[in-house]
């Protein structure tokens, strides 16, 4: 091989192998974009005490024993604003207002109360989830299904979590 043939065919392939480079750092951002979705919003059910501790006697005290945790998992808070928590009976609470904080949980009790930052009250006077099944069914302001968590049975492919009421 004479030496022009050698200079030319290292070009050649220095040419391809700088192209294959470039072709790949290219494409590593958008595939890498595609697939992470950085802190994107991740809100759940992450607990049901649908059972409140005690005599189910209707006191507000025992009615705000039942309750259904939410927690944002993400570093962004989310805007409920809108959004529902709703039993299998069609007992519907309506989130007004509320701002859960990044990487926070609020608590949503069935009795009467005073909101906080941790604690929501749906001012109930009946108990809302069923102890021996039910499913508790979050969707956001545009009624689409954000999580689920069932107990007794698992007919809507939900999670139960809490301690098992009326």
């Amino acid at each position: 091989m004479s030496a022009f043939a050698s200079v030319t065919a290292r070009r050649i392939a220095a040419a391809a192998l700088t192209a294959g480079a470039l072709v790949s750092v290219v494409t590593l951002p958008a595939s890498a974009a595609d697939h992470a979705h950085p802190d994107r919003p991740k809100v759940q059910i992450t607990a049901v005490q649908y059972d409140s501790p005690g005599r189910d006697d209707r006191s507000n005290r025992s009615l705000n024993r039942e309750w259904v945790e939410i927690t944002n998992t993400a570093r962004r808070a989310v805007n409920l604003d809108g959004w529902t928590l709703q039993d299998e009976d069609g007992h519907t609470y309506t989130f007004d207002r509320y701002r859960l904080e990044g990487r926070s949980t609020v608590r949503i009790h069935t009795g009467v109360g005073r909101d906080r930052a941790t604690d929501l009250y749906q001012d109930r006077r009946h108990y809302v989830w069923d102890n021996r099944s039910d499913t508790a069914t979050l969707r956001n302001h545009n009624d689409r299904l954000i999580d689920e968590a069932s107990w007794g049975h698992h007919r809507h492919g939900g999670h139960g979590h809490g301690h098992g009421h009326r």
